[in-house]
This record gives C-alpha cells, structure tokens and sequence, in this order.
C-alpha cells in the first residue's frame, strides 16, 4: 500500500511539470497583451522582459499557497488516503481543464480553477464519509468545507468583473480627453505627470504584490508602506514625474514605452509570484503530508491531516525548477499566443475580422447601450461634446507600416491597462480580497477599448458577444471543475491502484494528443499561403499585388478540389472533413478582403474609379469560386458522412478526368500569376470551351445511365450537382482572368508583361 502514495507523488510531480506549461499558456495573457497590442518594442524584447520577471517573481514566491492546505476544506477531517486522493483528483482536472481553454484560445482563470477543483474533490471524499458514518448527514458537510472561502470567491469573481471593466473605462475615458490619440504632440509635462501616475501604481504593485513576501526587502520599508502607504505613493509619484521629466527632456526617452515595459515586468513579477502556487502549491502539499504521515507510523486511513494547518514555505530549489519551466513555456508554447491573441483582437482599435459572431445578448446590449448614449448626449453642451470629438479623434496611420504590422492601439491604452490593473490588484491584494489576476487584465482592456471607442456600431456586437463568451467560459471553468474533480475522486476512491493508472494515463495521452494537433494546424496554417490585403493606391499596384492573391487561391483551391474527389472516390471521411475546414479557411480569408473594400478605396489615389472596379470585381470572382469549392467540398462530406451509396466506377473515373483537366488549368493560371506573366492568360482562356465541352460531355453520359442502368437518385443528385458546380466554377475563374486581362492591356506597360513588378 506504501508504494501506491510513491507513485502518487511521481505522477503529481509529473502532472506539476504539465500543469506549469498548460498554466503559463493560459496566464501569459496577464502581462504580455499591453505590450503585444501596442508593438511598443518588438516582440523579442517584450519576451525577454517577460521571462526576467517570471524569473523574479518564481524566485520571490510567496510559498506555499494556504488555500491548497486549508482554505477550501478542513484538513483535520481527513486521513491521509483521502488528503491524497483529493490532491490527485484536482491535479487531474486542472491540466485538462486549462488545456482545453488554451487549445480553444480563451483566457481563464487558474485561481478560480484550482479553488473549484479543490473545493469538488473535498465534497465527494466528504459525501463519502458522510455516508459511511450513520451519526451523519448532509448538513455534517460544513464540517469538512470552508463554506465562508469558497462564498468570498465567488463573490471576489462577479466584484473584479464589473469593477474592473467600469474603472478601466472610466480611467481611459479621463486619459483620452487628457492626451488625445497624439499624445506625443502634447507639451512635455503632461507626459511626464502621466508617467508619474502610471509608474507609481505599477511600482506600488510590484512591492505590495510581487515582492511582499521576499527575503530581501527590508523589515523597515515594509512597514513604512504598510503603515503610510499614502506618503509612500505621494513621494514616489512626485520623484518619478521629475525624474520622467528629465528622461523626456535629456534623454529624449520614449516615456510611454518605458512604462509598458515596467508594467510587463511588474505584471509578469506578480504573476510567477502569485500564481505560481496555484500549479505546484497542491503537489507540494501532497508532498508534505507524505512526510507527514511517514513520520508518524499510523496506517493511512487513520492518521488525521492536522499538520497542513501548519504553513510550511516552499523549498528555493523547486521555485528555481518551477521558473525555468515558465520561462520556457513562455517562449515556446503555440497556445500562450493564441490565448493573448484573443485578448488583444477584441480590443483593438480598429475594425477587421471578428472571431466571435454576435448573439441574442450582445444585440440587445448593444441596441440598449446606443439608446442610452443617445439620451445622454442630449443633456450635454455642443461644446463639450464638439470637445471630445476633437479629443477623440483618431490619428492618422503609418501609411508605411502594413496593415498586419499595425498596433493593436496606442501606447496610452496599453499604459492604462498596465496602470489600472495594477492598482485594481494591489488594493484587492491589500485588503486581502481574493481577485483574479486574469479577470482584472483582461477585463480592463475591454473597458479600456470600450472607452476608447474601439467598439464602435461596426464591431459591437461582435466584441461584446467576445466578451461574454469569455466571461461565461470563467463560469464555465467553476462549475466544470467542480463537476469534474468531484467524479474523478469518487473513480479514484473506489478505483485505488488501478483507476490511478487509468487516470493518469488517460490524462497523458490527452494531452499529448491535443498538443500533436495544435502543432500540426499551427503547420499547416503556417505552410499554407495567406491572402493578403491590398494597400497600394495605383491601378497597377492593385493588379500587381492581387496576382498574387490570385495565385493564391487557385493553388488552394485545386487542391481542395482534388481532395474533394479524391475523398468521394475512397469514402475517406477524414479527407472531407479537413477538405471542409481548409475551404472555409479559404472563405473566411476572402471574406476579409471583401470587408476592407472601405479601408482600400479611402486609400486609393484620385481618380480611383478604375482601380477600385478592379478591386471590386476581383473580389466578387474569389468569392464565387470559393463558393463553388465549398459546395463541392460540403455535398461530397454530406454524402459520405451519411453513409449513401458509393459512386459507381464510371462516375468516379470521369470526375477524375475533369480534375485532371481542371487541375491543368489552376497551374497554368497560378504559374502566370506568380510570374506575372500576363499575356499568358489570353492562352488560357482559349481552353474555356474544351473544358466545358468536357464537363457537358459527362453531364450527358449521366444522364443516359440514368435512363437505362443508375439505381441511386443520391449518387445521381450528387453526381450532376457536382459537375454543374464545376461549370460554374471554371465560368468564375474565366471571368477572373477576362477582367484581368483587360485590366493588364489597358493598363501595363509591355516592360512590365514580362514580370518587372511596378513602384507602388
């Protein structure tokens, strides 16, 4: 039986390692989104200011994280054979439970989880005694559950939701009128009385809830912060104006720049600090009830867990391990930048393409919020609201930066979100309130872009909708680690050894398996070639830059053709299914082009008219063949998804034969668009009539098996739905290349035929 709590700890630090990386990947959106959004500095740096501060904050930890030993449950009401199976059950939860979110790309909280998970495998081991004990009953259970905890974080979740959205707002709102979108216009001490703020508040966090706890802060300064905190900040707000003052006036420092790197750092600090118990506090804890129990010589199901009342501060040598794992983590984990990348797209300044689609609520919210606006600003002055949108107007953009290279939103808003986040988390800290780190950042940086107007009738309903998915994911995260670690204590209560082995392997597998198909779409989104925006404000600009997308697509979509039938002819479902995901891929990126048709003609020099009936007539062509591509892609997966009839071998090899020719065409066309050779395309559409002569051929042999000898009226429906739509399909890729040619007649010089691309 010893053995069996020996390969408990061996899985628990096995599942401390995973739950460090999962963890990280989840909780790297606290700090890195400011940064990342605004494009302060690259993102090489902001990483290696990131790691220096999980660094730190790993090697000032607080310790052991109490809510692990005693805040959730009573640990002298359980022996030490439950203690473990509790521990396990949550380690179990948690690494499954933040890697589906990080696999999802949605942020959430690890604090919340692990209370959760704790709290749903004490009450399952507390059932169980309950009813093994015929003097009990379930009102007996706030015995073994700290009833009052697990209440104060429930409400610590709704409290840092609503307060930390409306003063994120509010704060931004107030820095807006200030500063205005060119702030770096403005006189040098409003910089420099901003920076004051903005650092001392950061400053403040880093010492009251990154560094409180470490060995080498001075008794004396502790004390003098906690016992006059209003002189500490007043003097530290006054000395870092000045000297911020100076910086911009000697140095010519980038103030705004500087605080986003403190506040990176500062937040990064807390982070591995604070959260860093939440992956290895319960591994630990298991760890030391081991000793514990060893030391007593009592047999397991009798010896009382009162010795985790006692505090007991982490070993250095573990922080040290835990730290390296995070730093790694943060530089290597795919996941961690989806996460932030879900942050940082719903608060952007700028419209583009929204992830989430609006929803009954958002519509409302947002229908409500526009009436209530409107009914304000009726009551207010023309003068100050002609002031605002003076404030507010926006800047104008790089016109040499790409669109893809474009912040998120400016320096001041990442400023703020630092700045209030780390208020919002030393007062909580302070005052002893439990608050999530992920729930503050994250809900600050929405209020911020609400303020900011980045939320405007375009996007609303898209990044409230946004929002609120990712707010019900939070709820979502409570109750399913409850549910979940409640089950798993009961299998491995009446499972033992070998419900630990299934468990824990179960566990791996799913792990690794996600991971392997992380990596691999991240692959193939990575080897697969991207459409891209057209910024150019010439009519030869635009048809040199849409070649490409136009190669582009005709490489994709012959291969999601071919795939298609490919897929049909061996009634390989998983063929069709990926076949469906990269044609929607396909649509979804030339639904893009399509909404930055305003952006591109704002753009486009005077006179424009040409240049964007081109653009506009381009567009329309991508998107009838990509529609042409999904309905053969989607009527070929409905087919066999549904299990009906296999298409004969004559169908199959005369669908082959149009591939074929098919094929031929989308390489002759994608190698005159990558070469830019132009006059190819008159050659190309010559083979118009041979191909739909090929197509109409095929058309008609089926419609004499029909007659005579087809038995299935889905093989038949499919069979001519799918030639018919390839019909349309080369009709769509002619039209594309007659307006391209002419477009290239009319418009290039007979130098530039040859592929010598023009100056845009």
């Amino acid at each position: 039986m010893d053995q069996l709590y020996v390969y408990m700890l061996a899985a628990l630090a096995v599942l401390a390692i995973a739950d460090l990386i999962v963890g990280v990947s989840n909780d790297a959106v606290n700090f890195l989104n400011s940064a990342i959004g605004s494009k302060a500095v690259s993102f090489k740096t902001i990483m290696i200011v990131a790691s220096i501060g999980v660094a730190v904050g790993a090697l000032t930890s607080s310790g052991m994280m109490e809510v692990a030993r005693k805040g959730i449950f009573n640990p002298g009401e359980f022996m030490f054979n439950e203690i473990m199976i509790i521990f396990m059950a949550v380690m179990l939860t948690d690494i499954l439970l933040l890697d589906f979110f990080n696999t999802l790309g949605l942020p959430t909280s690890t604090t919340v989880s692990i209370v959760f998970e704790l709290l749903g495998a004490s009450v399952a081991i507390a059932i169980i005694k309950i009813y093994a004990d015929a003097n009990q009953s379930l009102l007996d259970l706030s015995n073994y559950i700290n009833n009052s905890k697990a209440i104060e974080i429930i409400l610590g979740i709704l409290l840092s939701v609503v307060v930390a959205f409306t003063i994120g707002a509010i704060v931004q709102y107030v820095s807006r009128l200030l500063l205005s979108f060119n702030f770096q216009s403005k006189p040098i001490w409003y910089s420099a009385i901003f920076s004051g703020f903005a650092n001392t508040s950061i400053l403040y966090f880093i010492v009251i809830k990154g560094l409180k706890n470490a060995t080498f802060m001075g008794g004396e300064f502790l004390d003098f912060i906690n016992n006059k905190p209003e002189a500490f900040i007043g003097i530290s707000f006054l000395v870092l104006s000045v000297l911020s003052y100076i910086a911009i006036v000697a140095f010519k420092a980038r103030i705004y720049t500087i605080i986003i790197i403190i506040g990176t750092f500062a937040l990064a600090v807390a982070f591995a600090g604070n959260d860093l118990v939440n992956f290895i506090g319960v591994p630990i804890a298991a760890y030391n009830s081991y000793e514990a129990w060893t030391a007593s010589g009592i047999v397991p199901e009798e010896y009382a867990m009162v010795a985790l009342s006692e505090p007991v501060a982490t070993q250095p040598i573990l922080l040290l391990i835990a730290g390296l794992v995070m730093v790694l983590t943060l530089w290597f984990s795919t996941k961690a930048r989806a996460v932030v990348k879900t942050s940082v797209d719903l608060s952007r300044q700028d419209e583009g393409k929204e992830r989430f689609e609006p929803n009954f609520l958002s519509r409302n919210i947002v229908r409500l919020t526009i009436g209530l606006n409107d009914s304000i600003s009726q009551y207010l002055p023309n003068g100050y609201k002609a002031q605002v949108e003076k404030q507010f107007a926006k800047a104008k953009k790089d016109p040499t930066i790409k669109a893809q290279d474009q912040p998120a939103f400016d320096l001041v808003r990442a400023s703020v979100n630092l700045m209030v986040a780390s208020v919002l988390i030393s007062i909580a800290t302070s005052l002893k309130l439990p608050l999530s780190t992920t729930y503050v950042t994250f809900m600050v940086a929405m209020g911020t872009s609400l303020a900011d107007r980045a939320w405007g009738t375009e996007s609303a309903v898209y990044r409230v909708a946004g929002v609120l998915n990712v707010i019900g994911g939070w709820f979502f995260t409570a109750l399913s680690a409850f549910a979940a670690a409640f089950v798993m204590a009961y299998i491995l209560f009446y499972g033992k050894g070998y419900a630990l082995v299934l468990l824990f392997v179960t566990a791996i597998v799913l792990l690794v398996r996600n991971y392997l198909i992380h990596r691999n779409n991240n692959k193939a989104l990575e080897e697969e070639d991207k459409l891209e925006k057209a910024e150019s404000s010439s009519t030869q600009g635009v048809i040199h830059e849409s070649a490409k997308n136009i190669a582009t697509v005709v490489k994709r979509g012959n291969k999601i053709y071919t795939s298609a039938i490919n897929g049909l002819a061996t009634q390989n479902l998983a063929i069709l299914k990926k076949n469906k995901q990269n044609i929607e891929r396909l649509s979804q990126e030339i639904e893009v082009l399509k909404d930055n048709v305003f952006y591109f003609i704002k753009n486009l020099e005077d006179p424009s008219v040409e240049a964007s009936n081109f653009y506009l007539s381009i567009v329309r062509y991508l998107q009838d063949i990509a529609q042409s591509l999904e309905y053969v892609s989607k009527s070929s997966l409905k087919h066999i998804n549904n299990n009906h009839k296999k298409l004969t071998f004559s169908q199959i090899k005369e669908l082959k034969d149009v591939d074929t020719h098919l094929e031929q065409l989308f390489k002759d066309t994608q190698k005159a668009f990558e070469n830019r050779s132009f006059a190819q395309i008159g050659a190309i559409i010559d083979e118009r009539n041979n191909l739909n002569n090929l197509v109409q051929e095929k058309i008609q042999r089926q419609v004499e098996r029909t007659r005579s000898e087809e038995s299935s009226p889905k093989n038949t429906t499919l069979y001519f739905s799918i030639l018919l739509e390839t019909k349309d399909l080369v009709n769509a890729t002619m039209k594309l290349l007659e307006e391209y040619f002419a477009a290239h007649d009319s418009t290039v010089e007979p130098a530039q035929i040859t592929g010598n691309q023009p100056n845009k």
